[in-house]
């Protein structure tokens, strides 16, 4: 659709052409409308006073960190409970498992040198239950798998008909856990009770390394000598006694008197250990 407007004829030019059409006339200046624009009250992000006739440029705030591209220990962990609940969620034992191998290697080799007593010292500040747990487990399938292939070659020695006995690991398993688990718990009570600093999962700790010894001398006992077998024992049962009474004897001192029967009736309730373990799995009747 042609808009309208004012149109002029075009005349005779200088040169005496006639040209045919209209074409529209030329408006003056005077009548332009000036178009004029409110100021936008959009506020650039962020407002600074310097800012006009500036691009804004975008800057983080000023209590801004890196933290968010750096895995925080803990950050992705579920919320956690609080009270007894909290006995009951994964969180609450996993600082109980923060170790990796070179520690478990240098507690273990620790573990290998009684007389030192430096253990508990070593592990105040960051006890774990991932090597008692693995040393417990261990020692559940070498005492049945050993005590079992030399109850079989002595059978076979003899020409004897041999059956596999299944309750050794059941008996094994009641053995060492149930040892690592009570023995320590009813020492912490009695601690308690004298009033002595202890802590629970430090004693879980101490007691699960005191027992790895066992696992080489176990080895050991596949030598079909007895009186070797009871030589081997009772060395590794006075090296884990001794382990476990001189760590502990630095923080039972404070109790008085009565340390020496504490440390005394641990050390010979790590020597009965021993004393059982060779009684039960690796006494052989043909």
């Amino acid at each position: 659709m042609m808009s309208t407007g004012v149109y002029t004829s075009i005349g005779d030019d200088n040169n005496g052409t006639n040209v045919s059409g209209t074409v529209p006339a030329v408006v003056s200046s005077a009548d332009h409308v000036a178009l004029k624009f409110k100021e936008s009250n959009l506020q650039t992000f962020p407002p600074s006073s310097d800012s006009q006739g500036k691009i804004p440029v975008f800057r983080p705030p000023s209590d801004a960190d890196d933290t968010f591209s750096k895995p925080v220990r803990g950050s992705y962990d579920e919320p956690q409970q609080s009270g007894w609940m909290h006995a009951f969620t994964v969180v609450a034992y996993k600082p109980y498992f923060d170790v990796d191998t070179a520690d478990v290697l240098e507690r273990i080799k620790d573990s290998l040198f009684p007389f030192r007593g430096t253990f508990a010292d070593k592990t105040s500040d960051n006890p774990d239950l991932y090597g008692p747990f693995w040393i417990c487990t261990t020692l559940v399938f070498v005492a049945a798998a050993i005590g079992t292939f030399v109850t079989y070659l002595a059978h076979k020695l003899q020409h004897k008909e041999w059956e596999y006995d299944i309750n050794l690991v059941t008996w094994s398993a009641g053995l060492f856990y149930g040892y690592v688990t009570f023995v320590p718990l009813g020492l912490y009570i009695v601690l308690k009770y004298l009033s002595v600093p202890s802590g629970l999962v430090q004693l879980w700790c101490l007691f699960g390394y005191s027992l790895f010894v066992f696992i080489p001398a176990m080895c050991l006992f596949i030598v079909p000598v007895e009186i070797f077998r009871w030589v081997t024992v009772c060395a590794a049962g006075f090296m884990s006694a001794t382990f476990v009474a001189l760590n502990l004897r630095t923080h039972i001192v404070s109790s008085g008197e009565r340390w020496f029967l504490i440390v005394a009736g641990i050390f010979l309730l790590q020597l009965t250990l021993a004393v059982v373990l060779k009684l039960y799995f690796f006494t052989i009747t043909v």
